[in-house]
């Protein structure tokens, strides 16, 4: 074999393995579609805002189920539409009221300084209890939890919070069964989450469970998260004294 023969060889070589290494990366690429084509009416998902609620309470679960577009309206609701500050600064703005707001498939709960001082406001609570109670799925993130069990609605039910703040959140319902040890947990149509960054992975277990595992890892994959799967896996309980 001559040498120009066989420096074409080469050639031809290295680029079929040029071509099937990027046909092999193509095929790796996460689809932009969804595992699952959708099917019925699309659901309604409602968020919760008040002042002093924590971003990524909010952002980080709405983030996920915003990549449902085809399967999920979002809405935000508060005491009434309009700017509501956030504890860290940024504004977000209101739908709805609570007086105008639509029937919700989801409700969600979030978390955050503020809720110190809404467990107190008991016209704000009879919208939080009127709300949840009417809602067939009610999630709640970080301190949000707090609002709920204030509402006397999770009383006997397994229930979670952020564990830095653990004393407060479980002395708004001595009757919750509150679970110290969880990332999240479900019981009945309540979820509920442990601090600030728990609910995005809580968001992903309620995808999957309305959905389907294999949608909740499109979404994942497709927001570059690393989905904490485990809703028993928390080590911020022990960090906060909690398991024994």
């Amino acid at each position: 074999m001559t040498a120009d023969a066989s420096r074409r060889d080469l050639l031809i070589a290295a680029a079929a393995l040029s071509t099937l290494a990027l046909s092999s990366e193509a095929a790796a690429q996460v689809s932009i579609q969804p595992p699952v084509p959708p099917s019925g009416p699309k659901k309604k998902l409602g968020m919760v805002l008040f002042d002093g609620f924590e971003l990524l309470d909010v952002f980080g679960p709405l983030e996920m189920f915003g990549m449902l577009k085809d399967r999920v309206d979002i809405v935000m609701i508060a005491d009434k539409a309009g700017p509501v500050r956030s504890g860290a600064g940024p504004q977000t703005i209101a739908d709805y009221g609570f007086a105008d707001a639509p029937k919700l498939d989801i409700v969600m709960i979030p978390g955050g300084i503020g809720t110190r001082r809404e467990v107190g406001n008991a016209v704000f609570m009879d919208s939080i209890r009127s709300i949840a109670d009417a809602t067939p799925r009610v999630a709640t993130i970080c301190t949000g939890s707090g609002l709920l069990a204030k509402t006397g609605l999770i009383d006997g039910v397994k229930a979670t919070s952020n564990k830095m703040a653990w004393k407060w959140a479980t002395a708004q319902g001595a009757k919750v069964a509150w679970v110290p040890q969880a990332r999240w947990v479900e019981d009945g149509k309540y979820i509920s989450s442990s601090g600030i960054s728990a609910g995005t992975d809580m968001a992903l277990g309620l995808i999957a469970k309305l959905y389907g595992k294999d949608m909740a890892h499109w979404v994942a994959h497709r927001t570059e998260y690393r989905w904490n799967e485990d809703a028993a896996d928390d080590p911020f309980a022990a960090m906060n004294g909690l398991t024994k």
